[in-house]
């Protein structure tokens, strides 16, 4: 396969796909609308997953497993839930080679099954709060898919909690929509701005949905995690009831929360460039790769050896890959771990054995450079990698700051939009008639209402009525 990428300035769609294609990411399936995720991809959302994983279980959360399907009645019991996923849902007939009584839907999401079970687990305030997450696919009948980022089948984990009071619910959402921005930030380096959605852009069935938004370098927004507060809609659908310390009989209140993923495609989109994949080196399956250069078989034996050496010193503490294949060059070599989003090479010569050095070059760019092969080895590339995370986040964050406007009238706001993307920051009335008619016309989205708004506020940009907040209006995924 070569090893040529589409430039993002000449087919930006191209561009992503050559990428995740060639950096072995992802392949289309024989079914339409689907995807095999390669080792390379995977290994990704395996380092998604774990350190997620871990971060949802440091807030208290246990891991649970609920079946694939779900009875077409169980779906019908909350109306605006069936109403919001009826179009994607996949609905299984026949089993066995028979007709089946009641029709199975393959799940597009699990509160309801999850739920059936919270009714028979639940019966007093000592059984509350129940938090559980799953790791899981899905399924929505998709009509344009994208590999990663919209496919009819999907990973992702999904948390569901039950709680005693509002209150516990509504800190629930906040507390886990500040998990998904802190891994975000701090392990994906992807800035994201916080808030809540629009009635219209609520998921199907909660009374609140909270979410992290990114933009990608096309200057689209990606919807990065959602946190919803379901309020007790799914309770009393589901009978999900409990019994208080003073013996009175209440609904409980539940939130659900989840990313998916489509983080492997927020992580292409927002960081990688003409080369290939760029990766940030706390989420990088490989982290370094070693590349030993040679001609003769005596410089052979030492490069390796010492190469070897270094590769087993390092494994300790970072994932190491040395790349000892004699049917390429270096300079294959070199792009090939471009391409695939390598953090670090460490390129080892006859003359670095004998210095006792190693050449690095950064994914991110810049000189190489040489560094000795001793003691403090490890904890220099510790400190080159917190320097390329930081990096990766300031110039994404720089990026999405220089793309955020403030038009001054609609008539501004409708040509910027077409002529440079980005996100605009509106003073808005709160009108969902008018929110509906800009969309239509427009193709954009209230992304957010972002948590952090300004101390005053001016008309609205749409409507000249008097704000109620600011948002944030894009074109997204």
């Amino acid at each position: 396969m070569s090893l040529k990428v589409t430039k993002q300035e000449e087919d930006y769609s191209k561009w992503y796909h050559d990428i995740v294609l060639k950096a072995e990411l992802a392949d289309y399936s024989p079914v339409k609308g689907c995807m095999v995720i390669r080792p390379n991809g995977y290994a990704i959302w395996e380092k998604i997953q774990q350190t997620l994983d871990r971060m949802i279980k440091e807030t208290g959360h246990q891991n649970a497993y609920f079946p694939l399907f779900i009875p077409e009645s169980f779906l019908k019991k909350e109306k605006e839930h069936v109403e919001g996923f009826a179009p994607e849902c996949a609905v299984v007939t026949h089993g066995g080679g028979k007709l089946l009584e009641e029709p199975l839907v393959v799940r597009p999401t699990s509160e309801t099954i999850m739920y059936h079970m919270y009714a028979k687990w639940i019966q007093s305030y000592r059984d509350l709060p129940l938090k559980l997450n799953q790791w899981a696919n899905v399924v929505r009948w998709e009509k344009r898919t994208r590999l990663f980022l919209r496919t009819t089948e999907f990973l992702w984990q999904e948390g569901h909690t039950a709680h005693a009071t509002r209150k516990e619910a509504e800190e629930e959402t906040h507390l886990m929509l500040d998990v998904y921005r802190r891994f975000a930030e701090d392990y994906l380096a992807l800035p994201v701005l916080t808030g809540r959605k629009t009635a219209a852009e609520r998921f199907a069935g909660a009374v609140e949905t909270l979410c992290i938004e990114a933009m990608m370098q096309d200057k689209k927004g990606l919807q990065a995690g959602t946190s919803h507060l379901l309020g007790q809609n799914f309770a009393k659908a589901f009978d999900v009831k409990f019994q208080n310390e003073k013996g009175e009989w209440d609904y409980v209140w539940q939130t659900s929360w989840g990313v998916s993923s489509r983080l492997v495609g927020a992580l292409i989109m927002a960081h990688s460039d003409d080369q290939g994949l760029v990766l940030p080196p706390k989420i990088a399956p490989t982290q370094i790769v070693i590349v030993p250069i040679y001609k003769t078989d005596d410089e052979k034996a030492a490069v390796l050896a010492f190469a070897n050496k270094i590769g087993t010193d390092l494994r300790s503490r970072f994932s190491v890959h040395l790349d000892d294949r004699e049917q390429f060059k270096p300079g294959y070599k070199y792009n090939h771990w471009e391409q695939q989003g390598v953090p670090l090479r460490l390129e080892i010569g006859p003359r670095d054995v004998a210095s006792q050095h190693l050449m690095t070059a950064r994914r991110t760019g810049g000189s190489k450079t040489p560094i000795p092969a001793g003691e403090q080895l490890a904890a220099t590339i510790e400190k080159t990698f917190a320097e390329i995370q930081q990096l990766i986040f300031e110039k994404a964050k720089a990026f999405r700051e220089v793309n955020t406007h403030r038009p001054q009238n609609e008539a501004e706001f409708r040509e910027q939009l077409d002529a440079k993307g980005g996100f605009y920051c509106i003073d808005w009335c709160g009108d969902p008639e008018l929110e509906r008619k800009i969309s239509d016309e427009t193709k954009a989205t209230i992304r957010l209402i972002p948590f952090d708004q300004p101390t005053a506020l001016d008309l609205c940009l749409f409507s000249g009525k008097k704000a109620i907040h600011q948002v944030i209006w894009g074109r997204a995924y």
